[in-house]
């Protein structure tokens, strides 16, 4: 099987080097030269595509990209993948991509005569380079289970059933995370202004209700000024914008999260979007 893998950045190139770790014939292709050489550096088996055109003739197209129209831009259309593709190839989208836009491409793809398979991931860079990303799958069941081995490779698969399942479950997860995020700033700029040290504040708060994931990995960070981007607030923000814009299109008003929304918008407007997403605090007083 030729697979042919568009996107080997921080999340894509992990899981296209465990394919070449494992044996496996994967054509890249990356706007980075430096991406695609460290990829290949992961074994033997990996080769270098010089234009999209070359994945044409794979029998599985893996695709991991920032934006809902990047993975638009690389199928869809005259010029798209789609067109060039042989029938009966699959594609497996593991971006972090809204229902409306992954119900487009797997109708788009059927009508080339080709499977669709949304693959959403749950965690980080790191995870992924060691074959420990969960992933969310929807789609047809005997399509996914046709790819067991590939994702095997790649993570830990768990199937969820539709397109719209695999897109919520990735973009609920970020949207509550970031919301947390945004509650977590609020609570320390209140500590500040009672004369708390955050560092104090945030060890008796580790034994208290308070405690979450976010203060375990980004308190101490937002402790120490530190908003080095671990997971960009642009990315943050596009997430939690794509997920309340799936919210809002099946009835639900999720005011929480359109609140914590505001502040990702303002610090991005601010020039915080490329540093880490608890950079929120800088807007919240």
């Amino acid at each position: 099987m030729q697979i042919g893998f568009v996107g080997v950045g921080l999340m894509g190139g992990g899981l296209a080097r465990n394919l070449i770790r494992a044996g496996k014939d994967v054509l890249v292709y990356d706007l980075s030269a430096e991406a695609i050489q460290r990829t290949l550096d992961a074994g033997t088996t990996g080769k270098a595509a010089n234009s999209l055109s070359d994945l044409a003739g794979c029998d599985l197209l893996i695709t991991s990209l920032p934006l809902p129209q990047h993975v638009k831009g690389v199928v869809l259309g005259e010029d798209g993948l789609y067109a060039k593709m042989k029938k009966g190839a699959t594609h497996i989208e593991v971006s972090t991509i809204d229902p409306g836009t992954a119900n487009e491409m797997k109708a788009a793809a059927e009508n080339h005569g080709l499977g669709y398979i949304q693959c959403t991931l749950g965690k980080t860079p790191a995870h992924a380079e060691k074959a420990e990303e969960p992933m969310f799958i929807g789609g047809d069941k005997a399509l996914v289970d046709k790819f067991e081995e590939i994702f095997k490779i790649i993570g830990i698969p768990s199937y969820v059933g539709t397109i719209d399942a695999s897109c919520a479950v990735k973009l609920i997860s970020n949207m509550i995370g970031m919301t947390n995020i945004a509650v977590l700033a609020e609570g320390i700029r209140v500590g500040d202004k009672a004369g708390l040290d955050r560092k104090q504040l945030l060890e008796l708060l580790t034994d208290t209700g308070a405690r979450s994931f976010q203060m375990d990995v980004r308190g101490p960070w937002i402790a120490n000024d530190d908003y080095a981007a671990r997971f960009g607030l642009d990315l943050a923000l596009k997430d939690v914008r794509l997920g309340l814009e799936m919210a809002r299109a099946w009835g639900q008003d999720l005011k929480a999260m359109e609140a914590a929304l505001e502040y990702f918008k303002q610090a991005s407007a601010a020039g915080h979007g490329k540093e880490d997403c608890n950079a929120v605090i800088k807007v919240i007083n």
